[in-house]
């Protein structure tokens, strides 16, 4: 997560305009050509680098008669081997976060709660329209690009961008509560309360 975080605060420019810029390279790659094509691209590119660095190690090395041995020899003896525990966790947060999507949607759907409800509708609506405007993968870059952008923008402007924020939601909350005072959930009718009485 260190690592993460360092490269999208853009804590050292170079990894991250690397990794922006190939992740960028790739995705805009993906949405003009087919994803399997894209993959067999990449890897035969990865493929000749590779093979074409390590003729010219062998080279060199024959030629100075130097006992450098492999050039990939430290990303070749780092264990990439997963152990059972490390799936059983990745598995179980999984597991739990699968279990907490699907009840939060059965609350929506079966209308738990009203005013909860009708939020999900409206966003839902929202997302109709940006299904119109914007297809799936240009969703997928436009959420990596602001990846990228959005927390350094936060970062930089954390003051002004909060102070916005709390005034936006201070107003969400009084719409709401003022929807949740107009809609009588739970409360009995005033005739029947008056009959009840006689």
């Amino acid at each position: 997560m260190s690592k993460l975080e360092s490269l999208i605060y853009w804590r050292d420019v170079k990894k991250s305009g690397i990794t922006f810029g190939a992740g960028l390279v790739t995705l805009l790659a993906i949405s003009c050509f087919s994803v399997i094509s894209v993959f067999a691209y990449l890897s035969l590119l990865t493929l000749a680098g590779t093979v074409a660095f390590r003729i010219y190690k062998s080279v060199l090395q024959a030629i100075q008669k130097t006992p450098e041995g492999h050039p990939f020899k430290e990303y070749l003896d780092i264990d990439l081997t997963l152990s059972q525990e490390k799936v059983q966790n990745i598995a179980g947060v999984a597991v739990a976060h699968v279990n907490g999507f699907v009840a939060e949607l059965r609350r929506l759907f079966l209308v738990e709660d009203l005013v909860d409800s009708i939020k999900f509708g409206v966003i839902l609506w929202v997302l109709t329209y940006i299904g119109g405007w914007f297809n799936g993968m240009t969703l997928v870059i436009l959420a990596f690009v602001s990846l990228f952008t959005l927390p350094k923008v936060y970062e930089n402007n954390k003051q002004s961008i909060d102070t916005y924020l709390d005034l936006v939601r201070s107003k969400l909350t009084e719409i709401t509560d003022k929807i949740k005072a107009a809609i009588p959930i739970g409360k009995k009718p005033i005739a029947a309360e008056s009959d009840k009485d006689k």
